[in-house]
């Protein structure tokens, strides 16, 4: 009976410490899973906020898109007006030559007129009146030439304050380009 008491005594002393260190093991397993829990709840949270950010990202790209498109309408709506502008200038440009053509033209009249005067002292009551007809002419003309020149000016103006307007419509798409994210 003593041999069975020291075998079972032994054979307890060999469980316990198998207990102890299975014990062990899974108290160690244990903590490895609740550190694995929490690491994989940190990425789960980092995960959505960078979701969060990336979401934020594309309406920020979103909004800077479609400022640069309305920039870009905007800009070409300024550059078909100042093309219109040009053209008038241009149109503007033709009608105040033919009007100093005109005026030219009635000036060498007058001035005919006159030598006609001088020539033929008999004709001077018809060349008076030639010249009082062509004086009005030239006057009309010269209103002409004067209104033209100033519808002229104001044409330039406005061209100059469209060129204006699309130099800085183009210059806020560029720094609009610079600002939107690069994908």
């Amino acid at each position: 009976m003593p041999l069975l008491t020291i075998v079972l005594g032994a054979l307890s002393v060999v469980l316990f410490i198998i207990v102890v260190v299975l014990e062990t093991k899974v108290s160690a397993r244990d903590t490895t899973i609740v550190q694995n829990r929490n690491r994989a709840d940190q990425y789960e949270a980092a995960r959505v906020q960078m979701q969060a950010q990336l979401d934020a990202a594309k309406a920020g790209s979103a909004k800077l898109q479609t400022q640069v498109d309305e920039a870009t309408a905007g800009a070409v709506q300024l550059k078909t007006q100042l093309d219109e502008a040009k053209a008038s200038a241009a149109e503007l440009q033709t009608q105040l030559d033919k009007a100093r053509a005109v005026s030219n033209g009635f000036q060498s009249q007058m001035e005919d007129a006159k030598v006609a005067s001088i020539k033929y002292q008999g004709e001077a009551e018809l060349a008076k009146a030639k010249t009082t007809v062509m004086q009005a002419q030239l006057n009309q003309a010269t209103a002409d030439t004067a209104r033209l020149q100033s519808q002229l000016d104001e044409s330039r103006t406005r061209s100059d304050a469209l060129q204006a307007k699309l130099a800085k419509a183009e210059s806020d798409i560029a720094q609009l380009q610079k600002v939107r994210p690069k994908n």
